[in-house]
């Protein structure tokens, strides 16, 4: 049992030890956020108000090493949203470290990831979850697709020739692999490779190990607060070396079929 105040491997564990013995839950939506002292208690509000009478969920911040007030504004909205749990990492180390934290800990069997920027729209989650749900697949990632993006032209247009590239390269079947919103299997996930910057092709990992992608349109909005972390000159150069890391690990990729006899 993990205890409230203690130490969760490298990071700091918020959460309530009662919720640990509470019913089952559909679905873990992780969010890892840095930074977010704006944003992530309109996003949390929002999702309670779209999903309360929909799913069984939980929310599970990740605050990876925030320097401004995330923290304080995740705590004070903890003793308002007993769905909402949170998971301190007291070093900042990336968004895919701060996923695959918030998995781990999930108590959910089912995933959804969403940025804590507020520009994924929490109502999307049902109708990506009742895709997984329907075909029960636990090697199918159902990914969001942001057809009509809200982001600035800069954004847009490195997004287009970074997908272009990406896709060409890896096949991995997702019009938009970096869109946050997907969903997915706890267990699968915990399979893949891991390795930083890894959120950003989780498509193409699952597909390695013999998965599936369906990819489904969902509402993507212009950033209301805070500002963004990424940029074209702090993706250009980490994102090529990754997408040749990721070919490299599906050329050498396995999935003999078996038998048991």
């Amino acid at each position: 049992m993990i205890r409230s105040g203690k130490k969760l491997r490298k990071g700091l564990w918020f959460g309530d030890v009662d919720s640990m013995n509470e019913q089952k839950k559909e679905i873990s939506i992780i969010i890892p956020v840095c930074n977010e002292e704006e944003s992530i208690a309109l996003l949390v509000n929002e999702i309670t108000a779209q999903l309360n009478e929909k799913l069984n969920y939980e929310i599970v911040v990740i605050d990876d090493g925030s320097s401004d007030s995330t923290l304080q504004v995740l705590t004070e909205l903890k003793t308002e949203i007993d769905s909402l749990r949170i998971i301190r990492h007291l070093q900042n180390s990336g968004q895919s470290t701060a996923v695959r934290t918030g998995v781990k800990a999930a108590q959910a069997n089912w995933i959804a990831t969403l940025d804590g920027d507020g520009q994924n729209d929490p109502a999307d989650i049902p109708k990506l979850f009742q895709k997984a749900k329907e075909d029960n697949d636990p090697w199918l990632v159902v990914a969001g697709y942001r057809k009509k993006r809200k982001d600035s032209w800069l954004k847009r247009f490195s997004s287009k020739y970074a997908n272009a590239i990406r896709s060409n390269l890896l096949r991995d079947e997702t019009p938009d692999t970096g869109c946050g919103l997907k969903v997915f299997a706890k267990n699968s996930f915990l399979e893949l490779p891991y390795f930083d910057h890894m959120h950003r092709y989780i498509p193409a990992l699952f597909l390695r190990q013999g998965g599936r992608v369906v990819s489904i349109e969902v509402n993507h909005r212009p950033r209301e607060q805070g500002s963004s972390k990424y940029g074209f000159h702090n993706r250009l150069w980490v994102g090529i070396v990754d997408i040749l890391g990721v070919r490299w690990l599906q050329n050498r990729a396995k999935n003999p079929e078996i038998e048991e006899v």
